[in-house]
């Protein structure tokens, strides 16, 4: 620091601690220099990142090549590009037979559902990413303290985080269902992020999970189960229903509340088919653009794919917790909103409180 400046900082903390104190004084000039003061620079930290995602592709494409070195069909040409570097990189809607557990039995690999004993690549993927998420959990709370470790600091940050952002969206309701919220967005998510791995998809054994449409039907069916389940419970068979199949409002509200009983159905065509659709049109994008361009490009759509798969992840949750929210509100919740309606507009400036009688 120069002469100067040295100067103008002494000054300076010479009127703060005149007007403060002397300790309050040098901390709020301590407090302001590490405010002013420049922020580190990201260019570092994120051309090392390049770097290592170039580096990886690369030893992923030496190691695990997409293609077939001896091409099967006995093209005397071998390897055409950009024709088979595409199409080697392009993965069908059907997944791959990972572990076939009846052999006496021939695998159809044309049909989207068989009724073999096998275990598909993206079954067997999320299997691993369930591992993952378990082995994680207890490595990081086998340990709990008053004082926590970096490894516990790491999980509650994460939980916290997700639970107050599901109670900012569901209000206390929502408190119930935080477990299965938090749960459904780590295996989606990391689900997703597996198939940015370089090695997933070009082996018959790994796919990720969410780019199977068995798959997220699956997760579908098991949220529509549960935010039914949950209605029958908090409002009881009649009063779930009833929401349905009432005469409250005449012969419209009938045809109007068994309309909303059968758009339940197509709940789980959204949520699987949304999951399904943005997650399989991802990996064809990027297998693509990685046959034709191999290394430069795919950095970026790997970026970019990242954050896509995190909010495809965050959607399937947030719509599963706010359908779960929606199916436990009964009319007399309705009835009581509507009750209220009329009060905010006796309601003052600031929503203080209510205008006093004859003001």
């Amino acid at each position: 620091m120069t002469g100067p400046d040295r100067d103008r900082r002494s000054d300076a903390e010479r009127r703060m601690q005149e007007a403060l104190g002397p300790e309050l004084g040098s901390d709020a000039v301590v407090a302001a220099g590490e405010v002013a003061r420049r922020p580190a620079s990201l260019r570092g930290p994120l051309a090392v990142v390049i770097v290592a995602a170039v580096a990886l592709l690369v030893v992923s494409f030496l190691a695990v090549p997409p293609f077939d070195p001896d091409p099967s069909d006995g093209d005397p040409d071998g390897f055409n590009y950009p024709a088979d570097a595409i199409k080697a990189n392009f993965e069908l809607p059907i997944p791959h037979v990972a572990f076939d557990l009846d052999p006496s039995t021939p695998i159809d690999h044309h049909s989207l559902v068989t009724w073999d004993l096998t275990i598909s690549s993206s079954l067997f993927t999320g299997w691993i990413v369930m591992a993952v998420i378990l082995v994680l959990a207890f490595l990081l709370s086998r340990s709990i303290t008053l004082i926590p470790t970096r490894g516990q600091n790491a999980l509650e940050y994460a939980y916290e985080g997700l639970a107050n952002f599901a109670t900012s969206l569901g209000g206390p309701g929502a408190r119930r269902y935080v477990p299965i919220f938090v749960t459904f967005f780590l295996y989606i998510l990391l689900s997703n992020w597996s198939g940015l791995l370089p090695f997933v998809g070009r082996t018959e054994q790994l796919r990720a999970p969410t780019s199977d449409v068995n798959m997220t039907i699956g997760l579908a069916l098991v949220a529509f189960a549960m935010f039914h389940i949950e209605g029958v419970r908090a409002l009881g068979f009649r009063g779930y229903f009833g929401k349905f199949f009432t005469l409250k409002g005449g012969p419209i509200g009938l045809f109007v509340g068994v309309l909303e009983f059968f758009l339940e159905f197509v709940k789980p065509v959204t949520l699987s088919m949304r999951l399904f659709g943005n997650i399989y049109a991802g990996e064809i994008a990027l297998g693509v653009i990685t046959g034709l361009t191999f290394v430069v490009i795919p950095v970026a759509m790997v970026g970019l794919e990242f954050l896509l798969n995190f909010m495809q992840a965050l959607i399937f949750s947030v719509l599963t917790l706010m359908f779960t929210l929606i199916a436990i509100e009964g009319h007399h919740d309705e009835d009581h909103a509507e009750e209220h309606e009329g009060l905010a507009e006796d309601l003052p400036e600031g929503n203080i409180a209510p205008r006093a009688a004859g003001a």
